[in-house]
């Protein structure tokens, strides 16, 4: 507990306080999966599907300290233009940040935060592609921290283009 007085974030001995990242709640935002092949699926002889994943990661202030993460993926599968399925997963979760340096919040919530919910979103995911009667889906590991250098990237060109006009 502070003195009364005392800078915000500092301990009685005048140490400042530890910086701290706490998980509130996770869940499933919102979920669709479409199987316009069921019941036959991937029958044998088939070619395999070709199969396409975005993944993005949204980040908003929900309270004072508390911040929400969306990691949105959403996978397309098809040989050709016969659609085998398709996911939209939103898996969130919320977020106590607390004594975390101004400069480091947005990183934490972008790179850190996903990385911590991203095993539970590539469970849902295969999960429902095997109750869906396909074979289950597993997701690779997603270097999170060079999603959001190319989202840092992309915003500079464009910041750069809309300055130029």
């Amino acid at each position: 507990m502070s003195e009364p007085g005392a800078p915000q974030g500092t301990t009685e001995e005048g140490q400042a306080a530890q910086p701290r990242l706490s998980i509130l709640t996770q869940y499933v935002k919102d979920l669709s999966f479409e199987n316009p092949r069921a019941p036959m699926g991937l029958a044998p002889g088939q070619p395999r599907p070709e199969i396409q994943i975005a993944v993005d990661v949204n980040a908003r202030q929900v309270g004072e300290q508390h911040f929400e993460v969306v990691l949105q993926t959403n996978i397309e599968a098809k040989s050709g233009d016969t659609p085998f399925f398709l996911l939209e997963l939103a898996y969130g979760g919320v977020f106590h940040l607390a004594n975390i340096p101004e400069d480091t919040v947005q990183p934490l919530l972008l790179i850190e935060c996903p990385r911590i919910l991203f095993p539970f979103a590539r469970r849902i995911v295969a999960d429902v592609t095997r109750d869906g009667g396909l074979p289950p889906l597993l997701l690779d590991p997603i270097d999170f921290a060079t999603l959001y250098r190319r989202r840092l990237a992309q915003r500079t060109r464009e910041e750069g283009t809309a300055g130029t006009a």
